[in-house]
């Protein structure tokens, strides 16, 4: 028999593969399979003929960067050093036509790069509205404004700083190279060095950037979740716990913003190797240059190559896709998954178990449940199994869907995918196979026997009555109360009163499965313990029990514990999740301090029958809703709860 607890956004507990889609997976697109580079490389090459236009229009820069150090070097050599100024001139307007040349492909090139990052923005457009509206992730049309704002002039930052670099480079060189080759030998080295060494902090300082971008998110989500309930936090006196929190997200926020300032530290160091290296490099090796045929308007021309456009390209470079691009990155991850189609999930590694012929109690095999079609999934393929005779507490934070759980599999909510089955059929099949007790008890105007036996289609013995109220721990109540055929008066019985009252009728009733959520929460721990010892005890054929604890004792007493959190399950014994579970260590240490929990269903979940289940005879539910509307003779007339399941 397997017990397997699965993330229950999807993930597999020993896995990290996508959650799978509950919606009608829409056809793959090639252009959006593979991985981000892949993808890119797919996006560019659609699109050659925009590339060679801002090739084209590019040259005219490189002509640009060219003209401005061999003019200034020709104007000197030729012109004014050799006492002829209208030649200098010449030189010196021949450079600055060059540069107006160069002003007028810069404009054609802003319009080449509209021609390519338009359909980038309407692609990552079309990408969020498909998962936005077609699978109703609200979360995701967020992206139509400031991601894709983001992506789209990050990307258009990109190309014009890497085009300009690579145009600028191809012209200065070229300039270096007819001026005097010994020129480009001084400058090309330090250049080349600079550039790689820029190269290769690209990865790192992308995964860095991603990592605090993640870091500085879960530091406002957890403050968001804090600020608001500073109230609460104190009433409960969690106020060291939740700092020791809050203090670990600021910790891991600093600690990926120091490891991306060591690698920011690698980007200056590339920017002074390949900009600023080159100008010491000239100036110290002039008398060397001039010595062997450098002309001093070539010395000066290459330092104006490397000061006017050699380094302003590389910082231009650096700056822009060291940071922006790292950026990029990270949005376009988040607004374009790798595949439309998830692939399917890899199934954990079974554990070997001993062989058992009977069916599992109850069995959830990959129950997503979401309320409404556009709601954020409260279980997202859940997949477990308990077997007859186990007892198992469920416990994690509030309104993180416990209850949901018992109420799916009591069968009063139906699961949005996956399938839950009881001794091995449907659980639409099996539902008088379970009884349910929620914390808001139910009890009908009647006799105490009649609200007992309410589950048992023949009144119950009095001997077998008894014995079930000193079970469960009614039997001083009983007396109370006046014993069995005493008339009962809702209304002047208190919460827990209540639920000794519907906890004695679920242990009479002949379904095997217990499920209790929360149905201790108004007893003191004694009480609570007695009662949960009489159902994990009761004798019935395949029994099992399931009980949504609000005390650490009832995690003790349970064979399993199943810890819920939203991100992920863990399903181990008590001692075990205390070695591997920070969230189960954080819950055993908090539950001392919570106080009693208030009337009300955390999961927003009435988990009972509703008006559908009415004399419907193979229901079994131990309450009914507060407040319910009563049909004539139900209630106050001191007859039975009529068909009431």
């Amino acid at each position: 028999m397997r017990n397997e607890a699965t993330r229950s956004t999807g993930t597999p507990a020993h896995g990290n593969a996508p959650a799978e889609s509950t919606q009608a997976t829409p056809p793959t697109d090639p252009h959006h399979t593979g991985t981000l580079p892949h993808r890119g490389l797919r996006f560019l090459l659609a699109r050659r003929p925009v590339l060679v236009r801002l090739a084209l229009w590019s040259v005219l820069e490189t002509g640009q960067t060219f003209l401005v150090g061999y003019g200034l070097a020709r104007a000197l050599d030729a012109g004014f050093l050799a006492g002829r100024s209208a030649i200098g001139l010449g030189w010196l307007g021949l450079a600055g036509i060059g540069v107006v040349v160069g002003a007028f492909g810069t404009g054609r090139v802003y319009r080449g790069v509209a021609d390519l990052v338009e359909p980038l923005r309407d692609r990552l457009v079309e990408r969020v509205v498909v998962r936005g509206v077609r699978e109703g992730n609200g979360g995701a049309l967020s992206g139509l404004t400031q991601q894709v704002e983001l992506a789209r002039d990050t990307f258009a930052g990109l190309v014009m700083v890497s085009r300009s670099f690579l145009f600028t480079a191809v012209g200065a060189l070229a300039g270096l190279c007819s001026l005097d080759p010994l020129l480009l030998l001084v400058v090309a080295p330090p250049l080349l060095a600079g550039v790689s060494l820029f190269a290769a902090t690209l990865r790192p300082l992308a995964r860095r950037q991603e990592t605090f971008l993640l870091a500085d998110e879960a530091l406002a989500d957890g403050l968001g979740t804090v600020c608001p309930g500073l109230r609460d936090i104190t009433a409960a006196g969690a106020e060291e716990q939740v700092a020791a929190d809050t203090a670990r997200l600021v910790d891991t926020e600093f600690r990926a913003a120091r490891s991306l300032a060591r690698w920011g530290v690698l980007r200056v160091a590339a920017l002074a190797i390949g900009g600023q290296l080159p100008i010491v490099l000239l100036l110290a090796t002039a008398p060397w240059l001039l010595g062997r045929g450098v002309t001093p308007g070539g010395l000066v021309g290459a330092l104006a190559y490397v000061t006017q456009s050699l380094l302003p390209a590389l910082q231009n470079l650096v700056h822009g896709l060291g940071t922006s691009g790292s950026r990029l990155t990270v949005v376009l991850r988040r607004l374009t998954p790798a595949s439309t189609t998830p692939p399917p999930m890899p199934k954990p590694p079974a554990a070997p178990v001993p062989h058992v012929t009977s069916p599992p109690a109850l069995t959830l095999t990959s129950v997503t449940f979401a309320y409404g079609t556009a709601g954020d999934p409260v279980l997202r393929d859940l997949t477990l199994a308990l077997p007859q005779g186990a007892h198992l507490a469920v416990v994690g934070p509030s309104g993180i869907g416990k209850s949901t759980l018992t109420a799916l599999a009591a069968g009063l909510l139906t699961p949005g995918h996956g399938m839950i089955r009881m001794y091995g059929r449907p659980v639409s099949e099996t539902l008088a196979q379970r009884v349910l007790i929620p914390q808001e008890a139910y009890v009908f105007s009647g006799t105490v026997a009649e609200n007992l036996g309410h589950l048992r289609p023949d009144p119950v013995p009095e001997a077998e009555l008894l014995a079930a109220a000193e079970a469960v721990g009614m039997t001083a109540l009983l007396k109370t109360l006046g014993g069995p055929d005493a008339p009962l008066d809702p209304s002047a019985l208190s919460a827990g009163e209540r639920q000794l009252i519907a906890l004695t009728r679920a242990y009479l009733s002949y379904a095997p499965l217990a499920l209790l959520d929360e149905a201790t929460c108004h007893l003191d721990p004694e009480a609570e313990e007695r009662a949960e010892r009489a159902f994990a005890a009761r004798e019935r054929t395949g029994g099992a029990l399931v009980v949504v604890a609000h005390r650490i004792s009832s995690a003790r007493r349970a064979g399993r514990v199943l810890v819920m959190d939203g991100r992920e399950t863990a399903l181990g014994t008590h001692d075990d999740l205390l070695r591997r579970s920070p969230l189960y260590r954080d819950l055993v240490g908090s539950w001392s301090s919570e106080p009693a929990l208030a009337l009300g269903d955390a999961d927003r979940v009435d988990a009972v029958a509703g008006s559908g289940l009415a004399g419907d005879g193979r229901h079994v539910v131990a309450h009914g809703p507060v407040g319910q509307v009563q049909v004539p003779g139900d209630l106050r007339d001191g007859g039975p709860l009529g068909g009431q399941g």
